[in-house]
């Protein structure tokens, strides 16, 4: 990257993180809806990480850019808290990759990001007028240990491997097949820790062949746009429009997978390599690289202490054998985050009732077990001192692999939404890596002396 883009003290061997030095903002319409959009991108303290928030909804709704955020939508990343979606937003998090912004607030009024040119540079150029400033925190760089693999049955691929250099270099290559002579097999690589990603990545806009277009106006989707203000392909070449590069459409493939696999929540030390890859394999390479992530930090967490003991989780939960569920607290975020484990033995009271042939932990247990973790969460606020949480509503709950004698079942917790009476926490399960539930737990937080009714 050039030294405009990348500070000074960004070193080689103790990069810190960095945040803009002041507010930018970025308005116009999103790409696919045509809504009016007003983006305010705004600095954060450090740790804080990359937090989208929907101002215009009462109350607001912040939505952590987070690869388990990510729903599955045709030709985009969207990402969604309950009912809050925030449209389009991997063109915005190439940019913040590109230019090394570990931590910011982007205040969204609107659905959709504003699309400006269907290109990185609408936020890319004004982050980079404003200025990036270095803040008192190393930098997180996660690094690959182990190959990993996303493919579809028609031979798309994504794929990511250890590497030694400092950052994530991207290897894409497009093959549109039957279409060939419209857009002809391009290769094409960038590497984030020694490229020019404000030249060679930011300019390069979204695109689409004549027909793929003329089928999103048909449905209702990109009416307000003609080919002079986005890329249309059509058989003699981009129509009413020119290519910024000879390989635009391959550059911005290679855009788009810098700012999908930034939703990993930190940058990636790893070399991608990806064939006709979209967001949806995007989407699955980061929560492969994301669960295995939470797998290495688990483990070593196992072999360094605890940070809640079975003494400190009774002095915060009401709960006693049978029905204390968690035996200890891993890791604590704050408010924000907690990890914990339920180590389940074959003496376990619900073994001799629960299928004892093949005895399997019952899934209302698990969901008891994620709550109860919920719990010793939400006791870390000080506005919660006092108070216990009681579960009021579930919402999303999936049971997807089963739990038996002799597993130990990781817990997860994040909170969602949280005030002085209810709060919304959304849980996940898992046994060797492999998800066994997950659920949104909300409950409502009540004297420890009130009466439950």
């Amino acid at each position: 990257m050039a030294p405009a883009q990348a500070p000074a003290s960004a070193s080689r061997t103790k990069p810190r993180q960095h945040t803009l030095a002041g507010p930018v903002r970025v308005r116009g319409k999103g790409l696919l809806s045509g809504i009016d959009a007003d983006l305010e991108i705004l600095p954060a303290p450090a740790g804080h990480g990359i937090v989208f928030e929907r101002s215009d909804l009462d109350p607001p709704v912040r939505i952590p850019a987070r690869v388990e955020h990510v729903v599955v939508r045709p030709r985009r990343t969207v990402i969604k808290s309950g009912d809050a979606l925030i449209e389009t937003v991997e063109h915005c998090m190439s940019a913040l990759a590109g230019l090394r912004v570990d931590n910011a607030l982007l205040r969204l009024h609107g659905p959709e990001l504003p699309a400006g040119d269907g290109s990185a540079l609408p936020f890319a150029e004004p982050m980079l007028a404003a200025g990036l400033v270095a803040q008192d925190a190393e930098r997180i760089i996660h690094r690959l240990r182990a190959p990993a693999l996303c493919e579809d049955p028609d031979g798309a691929m994504i794929a990511a491997f250890p590497s030694d250099g400092e950052l994530m270099r991207v290897v894409f290559d497009l093959d549109y097949g039957k279409n060939a002579h419209r857009i002809g097999p391009q290769g094409w690589s960038f590497d984030l820790a020694t490229g020019d990603y404000l030249r060679e990545v930011a300019p390069a806009r979204t695109f689409s062949l004549k027909e793929e277009a003329e089928a999103l106006i048909a449905a209702g989707l990109c009416t307000h746009l003609t080919p002079r203000d986005v890329l249309v392909i059509g058989e003699d070449g981009p129509i009413d429009n020119e290519f910024r590069f000879d390989n635009e459409p391959v550059r911005h493939k290679v855009l788009d997978a810098i700012g999908d696999l930034y939703l990993i929540g930190a940058p990636l030390q790893c070399r991608v390599l990806a064939s006709r890859a979209g967001h949806g394999l995007n989407r699955r390479l980061g929560l492969e690289i994301v669960h295995r992530i939470k797998a290495a930090n688990q483990a070593a967490s196992l072999g360094t202490g605890r940070v809640m003991d079975a003494r400190a989780i009774t002095r915060l939960l009401p709960h006693r054998y049978p029905m204390l569920l968690v035996d200890r607290v891993l890791e604590l975020d704050g408010s924000r985050r907690a990890v914990g484990v339920k180590n389940v033995t074959m003496n376990e009271p619900f073994f001799p009732g629960h299928y004892p042939g093949q005895p399997i932990m019952p899934g209302v247990l698990i969901v008891e077990a994620m709550a109860q973790l919920s719990g010793l969460l939400l006791a870390q606020t000080l506005e919660h001192t006092g108070k216990v949480a009681v579960l009021l509503s579930l919402d999303g709950v999936k049971l997807r692999h089963k739990v038996s004698p002799g597993d130990q079942l990781v817990m997860e917790a994040e909170t969602v939404t949280a005030n002085s009476r209810s709060a919304t926490v959304q849980c996940r399960a898992s046994v060797a890596g492999k998800t066994a539930a997950e659920a949104k737990i909300r409950f409502m937080m009540l004297d420890a002396d009130a009466e439950i009714e």
